[in-house]
């Protein structure tokens, strides 16, 4: 590139040069023996002009051919980032995957087929609705908080479930009683007062009409006998007022406990099953009582199917919620602080990328065999910090920095080592942001809200900063996944016995 660079440098400086006008005489008219001169002039003149526009053609082509290079050497440069250097340490450009056991642990080795997923599916959100809707039989419209229809999100409603029992995650919203709303408080807010350590949380104030600057006037002001509030109707403004124990609010506050919440929604789940039990042939049982909402159903057959039902506060009119919970994340939020979940965005960023990549990509099946790997490792040396809402973390990071046509099918060695790779400066670096919040990347199309595009981007590895063993154990593990990794695949991935399928990884789950 800098030599056809010099090469056109050379050729304008002669033609230059060489003109007949640089250098002008007092006389210009030309005696007769020197149009000889003028001609070999002017056809030295066109020769340059001709080799001028082959050169700058070649320069466009080269321009063309670097672009390309350019996108090339990012992913190969990102390939080649192992940063982890503590003596002793394995990269994942170490790891020896062979690629037809790969495919072969891809293509057979299916923890569920998508038909048994839909099943699943199907039958959770049937049931989900039934569980509900005897839940809101059971409530006082004029009292109780109302609850919406469930939301479902995570792995099994994003097509890549790779565990054993089958679990599924519902969101289901609830509302406070006539005459009172809630308000909230973000923590990317500009008049925001929650610490440091709560990024990615949130209040959620009870308010009541007339207690509030938006709220409207004839709650707190005296309209007299003869005058009504052309919003509200009488019924409105004489209804019984609720403490702030009724409405679930921390001890002496008007904000929102997740305990209290908690609490009532165990107790109202209970009563709903109770009441509805009769019709079905199965064990529905809590699996903890710090999680509300997490179920176990356990068939005759001995199949079990996890059901994790989580109490959330929608965001205003948007596709965010405020949690009590997370289902995998064992961080610890105290009262009245409350996690933002952007799941729903996630599962639709996820749905945008499966209409724009290559038929077959490969992001999911690099998810799943991650996940994979993480579980198997967690079984073998504990759990640690690493979650799989990290490794989805990462990969969604990297659909939004890579091609697309990148993440087809026969690429998939070298987008696992990007995961991975990922993971690991992730991990050396104790920083991995949140894809979605601060992140310009994420396409319009996807609608996240204005005031969670343009906060500062929050760290979710920021308790391996804080928590030095923590943050040793985590590194440890994620060592140990990585040099294990071939042997487990190769262990895991079905051989033919007999001329028959065997699937020896049915049988560890």
């Amino acid at each position: 590139m800098q030599g056809a660079i010099a090469r056109v440098c050379v050729v304008v400086a002669a033609a230059i040069l060489n003109h007949p006008l640089l250098f002008p005489q007092e006389n210009t008219t030309l005696p007769e023996q020197d149009e000889e001169l003028m001609a070999r002039m002017r056809e030295h003149e066109e020769r340059l002009e001709m080799e001028q526009a082959k050169l700058e053609k070649e320069l466009s082509q080269l321009d063309s051919k670097q672009e390309e290079t350019s996108s090339n050497e990012e992913i190969r440069l990102a390939e080649e980032e192992d940063v982890i250097s503590e003596s002793g340490s394995i990269t994942p450009r170490m790891m020896v995957l062979d690629k037809n056991i790969l495919r072969n642990f891809c293509d057979k080795c299916t923890y569920t087929s998508a038909h048994e997923n839909w099943r699943v599916r199907e039958f959770v959100e049937g049931f989900a609705d039934d569980l509900l809707e005897s839940l809101r039989s059971m409530c006082d419209r004029e009292a109780d908080m109302e609850v919406s229809d469930f939301v479902g999100i995570g792995s099994m409603f994003e097509s890549w479930a790779v565990c054993k029992p089958l679990m599924c995650d519902l969101i289901v919203p609830f509302s406070p009683p006539d005459p009172h709303s809630f308000q909230y408080h973000l923590w990317c807010s500009p008049s925001s007062d929650l610490p440091p350590n709560m990024q990615g949380c949130g209040k959620i104030k009870v308010t009541k009409f007339g207690e509030s600057e938006e709220s409207c006037l004839c709650g707190s002001a005296n309209l007299g006998e003869d005058m009504l509030c052309l919003l509200h109707s009488r019924n409105d403004r004489v209804k019984v007022s609720h403490s702030p124990d009724e409405l679930l609010c921390s001890r002496n506050t008007h904000f929102l406990a997740k305990d209290q919440v908690m609490r009532w929604f165990q107790i109202s789940v209970t009563k709903a099953w109770g009441r509805i039990s009769h019709k079905y042939n199965f064990e529905v049982t809590f699996r903890s009582l710090d999680a509300t909402g997490a179920l176990k159903i356990r068939f005759c057959s001995g199949k079990v199917i996890v059901l994790n039902i989580i109490p959330a506060v929608q965001l205003e009119d948007t596709d965010a919620y405020f949690v009590s919970h997370f289902p995998s994340d064992s961080d610890y939020c105290p009262d009245p602080y409350w996690h933002l979940s952007l799941a729903v965005y996630e599962r639709n960023l996820l749905k945008y990328f499966a209409k724009r990549l290559p038929q077959n990509s490969c992001h999911l099946q690099c998810l799943q065999i991650i996940t994979f790997l993480h579980r198997k490792q967690s079984g073998l040396t504990g759990k640690s910090a690493l979650r799989s809402y990290h490794i989805k973390t990462a990969l969604l990071h990297l659909l939004l920095s890579r091609r697309t046509i990148v993440w087809s099918a026969e690429n998939l060695e070298q987008r696992l080592q990007d995961v991975l790779s990922f993971l690991q400066r992730s991990l050396h670096e104790k920083r991995l942001h949140h894809a979605l919040i601060g992140n310009s990347k994420v396409p319009e199309e996807i609608q996240i809200p204005q005031i969670i595009c343009k906060a500062e981007p929050i760290n979710l590895f920021r308790s391996l900063v804080l928590q030095r063993k923590l943050y040793a154990a985590t590194v440890g593990h994620f060592q140990e996944m990585l040099r294990n990794a071939p042997a487990l695949i190769h262990e895991y991935t079905p051989h033919l016995l007999n001329g028959s399928l065997h699937h020896s990884l049915d049988e560890s789950l």
